[in-house]
This record gives structure tokens, C-alpha cells and sequence, in this order.
């Protein structure tokens, strides 16, 4: 949607170690995710704060949760969430939350209040439910998680694995996040068509594409959810994403272990 031009912007894209080298005098946001959907590659936010040197830094922390991540602390100007997953955590409301200083919320209340994007009070109520359990199930699926990530690294017909439990490079977890969290990708062998029927043979883990809720959900980013990003960017397609709910993580591995069956 940025890359449009639809919303009036002009939008650059840069790897991490290029974010210096792309900012211009007019640039008027950086924007990261970290960890990424869906590779689950981590960006270190104290560096890139650094290299976006004037420029705010917006940190979309929405897989993190702040249970494990909190960007501010490492140099972020804005915080975004989309509330719709973790912290709702039900599948049941729809909202997005920005934290940030009090000059930021001054000018953003202004754009909520134009576009009508004011929440109701419902979801609300459903938000602050769900920020009463948020610790406890985000530590309970990211144990689940890595339970997961480690039997499917060892899978005959699994080429990659995609988490932080199994690839941080930089050594982030434990510096600037306190664990790994409740996503996970991984490549099998024999491409889409391959990804395609294990996603359909799964019968406990069920094939949809938020993430952050109490029910386990596996998809295919490259024909779902990232099916309009540019090829040199889309992910390839025998990846596939779970995000892990709070299922016992046994009785996932064997719905993955049928499902893995079929190739």
C-alpha cells in the first residue's frame, strides 16, 4: 500500500547495513519490523536508530509482543501493534495501537480523528482482557514454538527452519529481545505444491493467516498473505508459517508429522 503512491508518499526500500546510505534530508519515517514476517529475521533497532540518524524510527512490534521486545528502549520513536493479534490474542477484535511521547499521540490524534479510525468501546474492553493474560500466552506458545522449530529441524522433509531459536546471527535474543516468540517458518522440499498439501492436511492446526491467537494456524505467505510482494522480496514457495497457539505441543507435532506424511 505505501509503494503505491496512493497514500501521497514515496517510499524507499533498503536493507539494514543500507538505511544510512538511503536517507534523504526529506525523509520523514523509517520503518522496520523485526522479527520480520515471515522469515523471522531479526534487525538490531539500536543500529538502525543510529543509522536513521534524524529520521524517526517507527518499529512495527507486533510479533514480538511487549512482552519480549520493547523498541523504545532501544531507540524507536513509535511503537506499532496490531492489536488485532496478540494482544487481543482471541481472534475477536479488530484494533491497532502506536505508543509513543506526547508530542507523537498529539499529531496522531488528529489523523485518527479525521479518518474515524476511534475504536469502540467493545473492542476495548476486549483489548484490556486480552493484555490480562498476554504474558502467560506468550511465554506458554513460545515454549510450544521452539518445541516445534527443534523436531521440525530434523525432519527429513523439512529443508530450513525459520526462528529465532534456530538462526540469530547477531546474538539479539537476550539483548534485545527476551526470547523467541510464538512464529515460526519453515521451508519443506518439493516447493509450493509440497506446501500447499501439508497446509491442507493438517486437521488440528487450522489453515488461516492472522497470527497471536489461542488456536494454532499454519499458511502459505507466498500465495496468501505475501502473493502482491515483488519477487526479489516474496518468500519462496515451499515456506509456510504457524503461529503457535496454546494447544499442547505434542498433539501438534503429530498433526504435523500427518501432514508432513503426504510429500
Amino acid at each position: 500500500m505505501l509503494a503505491t503512491g496512493l497514500l501521497g508518499t514515496e517510499v524507499t526500500w533498503a536493507r539494514p547495513d543500507e538505511v544510512a546510505a538511503a536517507v534523504r534530508p526529506d525523509t520523514a519515517l523509517v520503518i522496520v519490523e523485526t522479527p520480520a514476517n515471515p522469515t523471522l529475521d531479526l534487525v538490531d533497532i539500536a543500529a538502525l536508530a543510529d543509522a536513521a540518524g534524524d529520521a524517526p524510527l517507527l518499529v512495527d512490534n507486533t510479533v514480538a509482543t511487549p512482552v519480549l521486545q520493547q523498541p523504545a528502549r532501544h531507540g524507536a520513536t513509535l511503537v506499532l501493534h496490531s492489536a488485532t493479534k496478540s494482544i487481543g490474542g482471541h481472534g475477536d477484535v479488530l484494533a491497532g495501537v502506536i505508543a509513543c511521547d506526547a508530542g507523537w499521540a498529539t499529531r496522531l490524534r488528529q489523523v485518527r480523528a479525521v479518518t474515524g479510525a476511534i475504536l469502540h468501546p467493545l473492542g476495548a474492553y476486549l483489548l484490556h482482557r486480552g493484555l490480562q493474560t498476554l504474558p502467560l500466552r506468550v511465554r506458554a506458545q513460545q515454549a510450544g514454538a521452539e518445541k516445534l522449530a527443534g523436531w521440525l529441524a530434523g525432519h527429513p522433509a523439512v529443508e530450513r527452519v525459520h526462528h529465532p531459536s534456530a538462526h540469530d546471527p547477531a546474538g539479539l535474543v537476550g539483548r534485545q529481545m527476551s526470547g523467541t516468540g510464538s512464529l515460526l517458518a519453515f521451508e519443506v522440499r518439493g516447493g509450493a505444491p509440497a506446501a500447499a498439501a501439508v497446509a491442507g492436511a493438517c486437521e488440528l492446526i487450522t489453515h488461516a493467516v492472522s497470527l497471536g491467537g489461542v488456536d494454532t494456524l499454519i499458511q502459505h505467505p507466498a500465495s496468501l498473505t505475501h502473493r502482491p510482494v515483488a519477487g526479489e522480496a516474496k518468500p519462496c514457495g515451499g515456506l509456510l508459517r504457524i503461529s503457535v497457539g496454546l494447544e499442547d505441543p505434542e498433539d501438534l507435532r503429530a498433526d504435523l508429522a500427518h501432514a508432513l506424511g503426504v510429500i
